[in-house]
């Protein structure tokens, strides 16, 4: 069965052959605003594999473990061995420090430039079925086989992944060090977030639009209204969920 992040990816292309698409100036309003506190991911990791004779480098990352519903996305990315993608994705950094519209902006940057990606789902069902940590590790393993070229080497955003069958590194807020893996973060929350826009209109009341799944006092409420919907993840702990 094709899933709904599959289907969206889909029909975003799945993956790219090079930068095909011209790089556009971009708007100034699109630009993150950076604090000194603020690291920005660089090439440093992905140079030192190039250099190795390691060309096919995937970086791997997640969103939407911590909602309460809807699902998790993971995200794998392999960009060229190109010092100058630096500067073609100069904007790209950890999703989460990024405001909506700049995620949408980079995403079709990124999307455009990279040699490959692609975008793993797993469902908040199979979340209840098999818990949250081996839904991560699914969601990463179906990103990276969605890929129409196989990775040498793999840089996760930090995960426990005892017998990890890819050979990588798995860095502590891995978003912040490498350009790679903040590109599949911002992938990996775009597609997510466009999946629950359409579930808003599938479960109204709930304000998947606006806080796609995650537990807010809106959402919270909401569920004291109406109760869960089928995209709720029942193993977890929601306020609210009748017992």
């Amino acid at each position: 069965m094709t899933s709904n992040a599959t289907f969206l990816a889909r029909t975003q292309a799945g993956y790219r052959e090079g930068g095909d698409e011209k790089i556009q100036a971009m708007p100034d309003n699109c630009q993150a605003k950076r604090t000194k506190n603020d690291k920005t991911p660089s090439l440093q990791i992905e140079q030192m594999l190039w250099k190795s004779g390691v060309k096919l480098i995937a970086g791997v990352d997640e969103a939407g473990r911590g909602a309460w519903a809807g699902p998790m996305m993971a995200s794998a990315v392999i960009l060229p061995d190109d010092v100058q993608i630096a500067s073609t994705l100069a904007g790209v950094r950890d999703s989460k420090k990024m405001t909506p519209r700049q995620r949408e902006h980079w995403a079709i940057k990124i999307k455009s430039a990279a040699v490959a990606w692609w975008v793993g789902e797993v469902t908040s069902t199979e979340i209840d079925e098999i818990g949250i940590l081996p839904g991560n590790r699914l969601a990463m393993t179906r990103a990276i086989d969605g890929l129409t070229l196989t990775p040498e080497y793999h840089l996760f955003d930090f995960i426990h992944w005892k017998d990890c069958p890819y050979k990588g590194e798995k860095l502590v807020r891995g978003e912040t060090q490498s350009l790679s893996i903040a590109a599949a973060s911002v992938l990996a929350k775009t597609t997510r977030d466009e999946l629950m826009v359409i579930f808003d209109t599938r479960y109204p009341g709930y304000g998947f639009a606006r806080h796609k799944g995650y537990g807010t006092a809106i959402h919270r409420d909401a569920i004291q209204r109406l109760g869960l919907c089928e995209i709720h993840r029942m193993s977890f702990s929601i306020p609210g969920k009748s017992s």
